[in-house]
């Protein structure tokens, strides 16, 4: 049996420009593995520690040379000699070293660089595609690609309040017409901002950033740009709002504030607009429609529009099973968000999803805001059969590398795999 001979990390630069973790595992047989980590800007408060050095005289205080350390001597020491049984066995004898409860010993972002790298590493090393490590048995299904095409929030410095408006091009026979949908649908709507005069700079996701009047005016553009594009809105491409309401939720008073639009909301009055627009527009899923503590109004939310809309937990939830589990027991939102850096390992992200599947709750895989070149999230999504990825507008080389990963995998498996497509969305038109 191989064993690990050798783990080596050091800085890189994600999307941003910012410090993050690139961690190389090499075997003794000589095959590598390598992994970069990704890093959120608008992260919920349960996520685990991502690590960074506090030193203004390096990238501002964002440097990761302590997280880098960690893994260079602490985890290097321990897992150097290692057998290669299997990924859980790793990710507890990681969990384990750290011993926190949310990684903050060690770093969640050096503890993913290497779960992440072993992936890799074994994966080569047995000359499989990565998502195999990642599946457990039956077909495979493409997931349906979410396109971030209009930024606001944490991700621009625009005027808009809600974070993500996506494109969703479900109605299709595979993935690869369900993303070219989604890029002519983007073109589109750049046309049409030129044609307005508006901005067509774009924010840390690839999706353009305007300056707009309402967060309304950004789905009336997304509508616009389906037609254009020669679609039709709510038969073949809809919409989903990654609303980020932990940042505009007013903590002292429980209302929303959202500033763009000097209006203030209470949490009764916020869900009214949510219900009228689904209504109102070809709305099919709706993220972080209430603050991440919010429990009680994601109750209500749930209660009122979560039989016709997917309602997805992400500062919520945070990959975390404790989490889940309680939306699932509270009937707090029907579907959760995953991003491994939440919780940072593979292990755990499996579990979040396995956990979520058994409750019949929808599945999305997500990038970040700081993303890399690694397309570890595009084997995810196939290996889980998540049936949905979240990795940003069809823009900007980090986010354009998962989607040319998942057309790869979609021509390698052929007939064996299948597209979600709009049945993924089925459930919710009770």
């Amino acid at each position: 049996m191989e064993v690990v001979s050798k783990l080596f990390s050091t800085e890189a630069l994600d999307s941003r420009g910012n410090p993050t973790l690139e961690v190389t595992m090499s075997l003794s047989n000589g095959v590598q593995g390598t992994a970069l980590v990704p890093s959120g800007a608008s992260t919920g408060a349960s996520e685990a520690l991502e690590l960074r050095d506090g030193d203004p005289k390096r990238f501002q205080g964002q440097g990761v040379l302590r997280a880098v350390e960690n893994v260079n001597t602490i985890i290097a020491s321990e897992v150097v000699g290692y057998s290669l049984k299997d990924q859980e066995s790793l990710d507890r004898k990681l969990i384990d070293l750290d011993g926190s409860s949310n990684k903050n010993k060690l770093g969640a972002n050096a503890i993913l660089g290497v779960s992440m790298a072993f992936a890799h590493a074994v994966a080569n090393h047995k000359r499989q595609p990565l998502y195999l490590r990642f599946h457990d048995q039956g077909g495979f299904v493409l997931p349906v690609p979410m396109l971030n095409i209009i930024n606001g929030g944490r991700h621009a410095t625009n005027s808009i309040d809600f974070q993500e408006f996506m494109i969703v091009p479900a109605a299709f026979d595979n993935f690869k017409d369900s993303l070219r949908a989604g890029v002519e649908i983007y073109h589109s709507l750049k046309e049409l901002l030129v044609s307005l005069k508006l901005s067509t700079s774009v924010g840390d996701e690839g999706g353009f950033a305007p300056d707009l009047s309402s967060n309304e005016q950004a789905i009336e553009l997304i509508v616009d740009a389906i037609d254009k594009a020669g679609y039709v809105p709510g038969k073949q491409c809809f919409i989903a709002l990654d609303v980020a309401a932990s940042e505009f939720f007013v903590m002292e008073d429980g209302t929303y504030d959202l500033e763009s639009e000097k209006s203030v909301y209470t949490p009764e009055e916020l869900i009214d607009r949510y219900e009228s627009w689904t209504s109102k527009y070809p709305i099919i899923s709706i993220e972080d429609g209430m603050a991440e503590g919010d429990w009680d109004n994601w109750k209500s939310l749930t209660e009122r529009i979560g039989r016709r809309v997917q309602l997805v937990g992400d500062d919520l939830l945070t990959t975390n099973t404790t989490l889940i589990q309680k939306g699932i027991d509270l009937d707090a939102s029907n579907a959760v968000l995953i991003k491994p850096n939440q919780i940072g390992t593979i292990t755990e992200t499996l579990e979040a999803i396995k956990l979520a599947k058994a409750s019949d709750w929808g599945v999305i895989i997500s990038h970040r805001s700081g993303e890399t070149e690694d397309t570890i999230i595009a084997d995810l999504a196939v290996g889980t059969n998540a049936g949905q990825i979240k990795a940003g507008a069809p823009a900007r080389s980090e986010r354009t590398s998962k989607y040319n990963r998942l057309l790869r995998i979609e021509h390698e498996l052929g007939y064996k795999a299948e597209f979600a497509g709009r049945e993924i969305y089925d459930k919710y038109n009770s």
